[in-house]
């Protein structure tokens, strides 16, 4: 069953026994038999997003069971349901050695599990293969329910009046998400259009929209940016993010405004990102909208970015006159701010440690560092010399030519 689960998967996927520790890394394919860890909570955390977990066993009443607890639930969707393994070739006549079942994690969040940001409801859904989905499913994003959300509301704030979350949830599910999936779903539209080709398989494809009476988008879906693929050396992650975040911003004229760790992927393609729900155009007029003006100042006062650029400019870590001037506002300039912090701190999302070589000590992670400090810290605040992706993409670049020189020097020594 091992052989017949990894051929279906592609070359260079993370493979693990259930029974066998692996802190701090999430794997794509997680194998177990008897007597190993199985049970869909213990095997969820150990999953990357779309990994599938094989279980097999000489017990039929046992493996089936056990398929019974991941189906539709716990966040997987049963794959191949319980089958006969026969030893050997998979010929008539055969011997039976065992059985088993394939599932796999569909969903970013356990049913029942929370977390700090009010998202969409997001999940891996099966479809036919085609050249935009290569393994048969598509990502869809859709507005939370009601009642779900009055119960995350509920969660998070316990000593709220009831009355007041529920109608906190409805003005969340009825206007503020479907409001920005509408945008979303726009802007991903824009990024197709505008953006080079050789830039397009780094950002969402949208692929299918569901709207609503009034026109907004209620349900989203796009292609699977599945993370894996070679991994990236610190400085080539840098070059890549930079050089995506330069296109965006020069090409198609979009500013993302939401560039955490968690919204950044590395596929077969590079770096991507992901999750243009805050995005914007780049001179576009939020104010004229009075909707749009009231949505995105919120977002701008509560946003993890903008919390963050305003504790460094307290504490004097960010002196570029620049990035100061954006604080609480929608501009590009935020989206530099973040990708200077990114870039030394690869290691920010769990899925993509093992795609970034990272040794802070090294000659890269030094050079990075000194170039961040440059970004936000420069000689003179007033003449910054770095404020755009631009600008970081040239100073990364020169990074390379120097460390490429010192690597040449070696060999020649």
């Amino acid at each position: 069953m091992r052989d017949a689960v990894l051929r279906t998967q592609r070359k260079g996927r993370l493979v693990a026994r259930s029974s066998e520790p692996t802190p701090g890394r999430l794997v794509d394919v997680l194998l177990a038999g008897a007597g190993e860890p199985k049970l869909p909570d213990e095997v969820f955390p150990r999953l990357r997003w779309g990994g599938v977990f094989a279980y097999a066993c000489t017990n039929e009443k046992s493996v089936r069971n056990l398929a019974e607890a991941y189906d539709n639930k716990r966040g997987f969707l049963l794959e191949q349901v319980p089958a006969p393994i026969h030893a050997g070739l998979p010929l008539p006549g055969l011997r039976t050695a065992g059985y088993g079942f394939v599932a796999r994690k569909v969903q970013l969040l356990q049913p029942g599990d929370t977390t700090e940001r009010f998202t969409y409801h997001v999940e891996l859904s099966r479809c036919p293969v085609t050249p935009d989905t290569p393994d048969g499913y598509l990502v869809t994003k859709r507005v939370p329910t009601y009642p779900n959300m009055v119960w995350r509301l509920r969660q998070k704030f316990p000593e709220v009046d009831v009355r007041d979350l529920e109608e906190r949830a409805r003005k969340l599910v009825d206007h503020v998400f479907p409001t920005f999936l509408t945008r979303e779903a726009a802007m991903l539209g824009i990024l197709q259009k505008n953006l080079a080709p050789n830039y397009r398989h780094r950002v969402p494809k949208p692929l299918g929209i569901e709207k609503d009476a009034r026109g907004f988008v209620r349900t989203l879906h796009m292609n699977w940016m599945r993370v894996g693929g070679a991994t990236l050396s610190q400085l080539d992650f840098a070059e890549q993010a930079a050089d995506l975040l330069s296109a965006l911003h020069e090409q198609a004229r979009v500013m993302h405004l939401d560039l955490r760790m968690d919204n950044m992927v590395i596929t077969e393609d590079g770096v991507g990102f992901v999750d243009f729900g805050s995005a914007c155009r780049i001179g576009e007029q939020i104010g004229e909208s009075p909707m749009l003006d009231t949505l995105f100042s919120e977002m701008m006062r509560t946003s993890q970015i903008q919390k963050m650029l305003g504790k460094m400019l307290e504490r004097g870590h960010v002196t570029n006159r620049a990035m100061a001037e954006v604080h609480g506002k929608v501009d590009k300039t935020v989206d530099s701010f973040y990708l200077a912090v990114q870039i030394t701190k690869p290691h920010g999302n769990p899925e993509l440690k093992q795609l970034i070589a990272f040794d802070p000590e090294s000659e890269t992670a030094h050079a990075l560092s000194a170039l961040t400090a440059a970004v936000l810290r420069p000689k003179n605040p007033e003449m910054a010399q770095y404020k755009s992706a631009s600008d970081i993409l040239r100073g990364v670049h020169r990074i390379r030519r120097r460390v490429e020189r010192h690597a040449g020097r070696g060999r020649a020594a």
